[in-house]
């Protein structure tokens, strides 16, 4: 329910680093890896010590034989050696604090590395020592620009390679501020960095390129503490594909987990998904630099509008184009005021379009026109972002647009985005006006766009953001022990009978529709008249999991002779689809009307027990339109769920349609949650196919529960 505490700021801001393994010979890499880590450590102001047991002096430094000749414990030690296991049981003794590995070969490369990064975590797990690696390299150890203004990036990466572009940054005035590259995380994984930076009164943002997870759980905790500090986080997750997930576990040794679930975990988070590194480098950059949206933006957004865009231009085809582009990601181009608009024909010839799209034709940009027309567009109350896209860099305009906007933006707290469009990258306008100041700046039209989007996404998550871990959820213990009571006599990876899983639900106060296994015909009539006609029947057996696949269920029973026949084709049907399963009877259950949902529970490899929601019924597997939660989460999260599948529609009524109990669907969910918290660990799976949602009420049809 909380992360360890991790002092970080010893590990970035180290009195003492010891580097064993220091060389000064030739063109080794432990020359150059040397080199770079005794120029970190002076920028930081932190005493450096050699340790290599072949030489006495190194650069010109002394160099002890081994950490215990030290004499004294240091805060950091940096190992360069191939066989780093001796170093780092030398380092627990002598008190070091943390330990950096740079060597590969462990939990990448297969068993054999497996069982020595399993000995190396064992070794570092009995101790007070925290380290980073193995299979890192010397991201940790950049010296960051200075000279850079607004709030900086925090990069955390599992490969040092990929968070190269997002570095760079720094060459166009993006500032960074950290860079974490975790490698096997045999100690320190994402989530300590994650949680240390969204502490950081200077960080701006998290940028994060990664392959795995470590802990689903700790990933869980780390996000919900930048949820809370309202710091943005912006990953490239890599393993969407089976072919990205191999090279992932063959990089890092990760298990990648179900792209589905860790894409629910991300929205349960608040956390930006993008796919390039120019998009993680471009949305994190415009998510530092920019201010909250106005309390009355924010209401607009938590009311579920999109957020309100005035594009800005000095071609009528690039604001088409770009109001398409705004558009398609859901956000609004609203029409700006008549006054604004009459404002604005004071500066833009009349027959040019001012509503928004602003086509102000080109000229007003290259004289003092141009910053009046920001500065009216700013001010219209129906604008929450502005977006202006510079596609031809013509210097006798850009020159004069480009200082406008960085003029206008310094004015105002909303927004200002531009887009560069030039290939070229070297002008005079992008090179020492939009990159010297902190105005958002891109590359594309789609980045622009994707950060707005985000920008907006981002503020309305966390403004109605509340944590699930704040306070632990208590509650009785007799639903438990009636569900251990029911799953007592089912072994293990066995499925229960559709009676027995019903039950389960009823104990956690999940409706049911009424029903009842008989063993006769004639008492089969006798229930069906009691829940009235039409009626459903099915075959019940705990060893028929899936009895719609196999002929077994029939809806739609009109009547006593019905039921009859009925009853005995299930039973026939039966014992020549599955001759080997035990058959209770046949269950008679009341036909409900409404709209077939799924609510269950399944199992992640990287978060364990997971809540799915969806629309249900026979096509559910082809459909899958479905989405995911991972307990903790509080009923918002699940009434989020009901609006994220394709076919939410449907519950909100269509073509004449009453519109579906919604409070009550949240209802079972948050009880399906609670059981997944609490027989998680007893449950394999749990499936409700269908949760008939009804203008009443939900209740379950049918349900599957197998043991684990």
């Amino acid at each position: 329910m909380a992360l360890r505490t991790v002092d970080l700021d010893t590990f970035f801001h180290p009195r003492t680093v010891a580097v064993v393994g220091a060389s000064d010979s030739g063109r080794k890499p432990n020359t150059a890896m040397t080199n770079k880590i005794v120029r970190w450590a002076d920028v930081g102001g932190a005493e450096v010590l050699f340790v290599n047991p072949t030489r006495d002096s190194v650069a010109g430094r002394p160099c002890a034989k081994s950490l215990s000749a030290l004499g004294r414990p240091v805060d950091l030690v940096a190992i360069l050696v191939g066989d780093p296991l001796p170093v780092v049981a030398e380092a627990i003794e002598t008190k070091a604090r943390y330990a950096v590995i740079f060597a590969a070969g462990f939990a990448e490369v297969g068993a054999a590395g497996r069982k020595l990064q399993d000995d190396l975590e064992a070794l570092v797990a009995s101790s007070d020592l925290h380290l980073l690696g193995p299979n890192t390299n010397l991201n940790a150890f950049e010296v960051f620009r200075d000279d850079l203004q607004g709030k900086a990036i925090a990069l955390i990466t599992q490969s040092g390679h990929q968070g190269r572009p997002i570095f760079q940054g720094q060459q166009i005035g993006i500032r960074l501020s950290h860079w974490a590259p975790t490698g096997n995380e045999a100690d320190l994984e994402v989530a300590d960095f994650v949680a240390y930076f969204a502490g950081l009164d200077d960080v701006g943002a998290i940028a994060c390129y990664i392959e795995g997870f470590k802990n689903g759980r700790t990933l869980q905790l780390a996000c919900d503490s930048a949820a809370r500090a309202r710091v943005p986080v912006v990953t490239v997750k890599v393993g969407r594909t089976e072919a990205g997930s191999s090279m992932a576990r063959a990089h890092t040794g990760h298990l990648t987990g179900s792209d589905a679930v860790v894409s629910a975990a991300f929205r349960q988070f608040g956390v930006t998904r993008v796919d390039g590194l120019d998009e993680l480098l471009e949305v994190s950059a415009a998510l530092a630099r920019t201010k909250p949206p106005s309390a009355a933006a924010l209401r607009r957004l938590a009311k579920g509008h999109g957020g309100r865009v005035c594009v800005y231009s000095i071609s009528g085809g690039t604001g088409a184009h770009m109001a398409d582009l705004v558009a398609a990601r859901g956000l609004e181009l609203p029409t700006l005021g008549r006054a604004t608009q009459e404002a604005l024909h004071q500066w833009i010839p009349p027959y040019l379009r001012v509503s928004n799209p602003v086509d102000n034709g080109g000229a007003p940009s290259s004289d003092w026109r141009g910053s009046k027309i920001l500065d009216a567009i700013i001010a219209d109350p129906a604008v929450d972002l502005v977006l202006c896209p510079i596609t031809g860099a013509l210097p006798s305009m850009a020159g004069n647009l480009t200082k406008d906007l960085v003029e206008a933006a310094a004015s105002t707290d909303k927004p200002v985005f531009v887009v560069w469009g030039s290939p070229v990258g070297d002008e005079p306008a992008y090179r020492e006006t939009l990159c010297t100041a902190t105005v958002p700046t891109f590359r594309t039209f789609g980045n622009a766009v994707l950060a707005a989007k985000a920008y907006f996404d981002h503020h309305r998550f966390v403004a109605g953001y509340r944590s699930p871990f704040r306070r632990r959820r208590t509650t009785g213990a007799g639903a438990a022990a009636a569900a251990h009571a029911i799953l007592a006599p089912a072994g293990r990876h066995q499925s229960l009978s559709e009676a027995a899983s019903a039950e389960l639900l009823s104990a956690y106060g999940i409706p049911v529709a009424r029903s009842q296994v008989c063993g006769s015909p004639a008492e089969a009539v006798r229930f069906a008249r009691s829940v009235g006609y039409p009626a459903v029947m099915k075959i019940s057996s705990p060893g028929i999991a899936h009895k719609s696949d196999l002929g077994l269920v029939r809806t739609g029973v009109r009547d006593d002779a019905d039921v009859r026949r009925t009853y005995g084709a299930l039973l026939a049907t039966a014992a020549r689809a599955a001759p080997e399963a035990t058959v209770d009877g046949v269950l008679v259950a009341e036909q409900l009307a409404g709209i077939e949902c799924a609510v269950g529970i399944a199992h992640d490899q990287l978060f364990g027990p997971v809540v799915l929601f969806g629309l249900g019924g026979v096509l559910v597997e082809v459909l899958k339109d479905v989405t995911f939660r991972i307990p903790p989460f509080l009923a918002p999260e699940a009434r989020r769920m009901t609006g994220e599948i394709a076919g939410a529609a449907l519950l909100h009524g269509v073509r004449g349609a009453p519109a579906v109990d919604i409070d009550a669907v949240v209802d079972v969910i948050m009880k399906v949650q609670r059981i997944a918290v609490e027989l998680g660990g007893d449950i394999a799976e749990l499936d409700v196919n269908p949760l008939i949602a009804t203008a009443h009420g939900a209740f379950a049809a049918d349900a599957l529960v197998v043991r684990a």
